[in-house]
């Protein structure tokens, strides 16, 4: 089993769109897959249909309330695809880990009894570097980055490694960065291939050949409860996320 966590300090980077599609085009290829929603927000569980109202244990219920992780679990639309949906109270945690023995080894406990039951498990991680993203670096054997193709993003790309190597050191020598996916690519603007170039001559191999479109049909999924695999296959978005999950399962060694 392996985890990979999907992060990003900065909000509205593509960070959850990526983590969804990325694990149902894995599931589509026969994979088992978890994705756990570990943003407050919960937008993970809102994009793949689930009501908020009807969740009986949450993530904050693993993390806090010592929740066995398998009751947690729902399907989604996909098969092979589940989810541990996230509810508001999850925006409680950060406070409440803190007075939690070894803290930061949380949900790395509580993922080892999804251990044999799945082939991957995603972490959509909030966006900011607190006590539940350490959880999830904790627990995680790599880390994929997406990217907005804006002004600045080298900057913040820079720091959130930098934390990134501090868990490392700290928490979990095996961490690797699987990779730094390039995401609202509009190739209408200059800025976005000034901002690849940056990236490509700066981080070399570990970015990602396929970049993912700025797509009206991408934004839209969300709001319909699916993947954009499965609200629109043919789109160009949809295809890109089925070239960015090769890329990942060939960096797993899976391809």
């Amino acid at each position: 089993m392996k985890i990979i966590s999907v992060t990003n300090r900065k909000g509205g980077v593509g960070k959850t769109t990526t983590a969804i599609n990325i694990a149902t085009a894995m599931a589509a290829i026969g994979k088992k897959v978890a994705l756990f929603d570990l943003d407050p927000q919960g937008n993970a569980t809102t994009s793949l249909g689930i009501n908020k109202k009807d969740i009986e244990y949450s993530s904050y219920d693993v993390l806090i309330n010592d929740a066995d992780i398998q009751s947690a679990l729902q399907k989604t639309l996909v098969p092979e695809f589940f989810i541990v949906p996230a509810t508001a109270d999850l925006a409680a945690a950060e406070i409440e880990l803190i007075n939690k023995e070894k803290r930061e080894w949380i949900l790395k406990n509580a993922l080892k009894n999804l251990e044999g039951k799945f082939d991957y498990i995603l972490i959509d991680c909030p966006p900011s570097l607190n006590l539940l993203t350490v959880n999830a670096l904790v627990a995680s054997d790599s880390v994929i980055v997406p990217l907005q193709c804006e002004f600045l993003a080298l900057e913040g790309l820079t720091d959130l490694i930098k934390n990134i190597e501090r868990v490392r050191k700290s928490f979990n020598q095996n961490l690797k960065i699987q990779g730094i996916v390039l995401t609202m690519f509009d190739r209408r603007n200059n800025l976005s291939f000034m901002v690849e170039n940056d990236v490509r001559a700066y981080f070399g191999d570990l970015v990602y050949q396929t970049v993912i479109p700025r797509s009206v049909r991408i934004s839209e999924a969300p709001s319909h409860g699916k993947p954009i695999m499965i609200y629109d296959f043919k789109s160009v978005g949809a295809q890109s996320y089925i070239s960015l999950a090769k890329e990942v399962l060939t960096r797993e060694g899976e391809i």
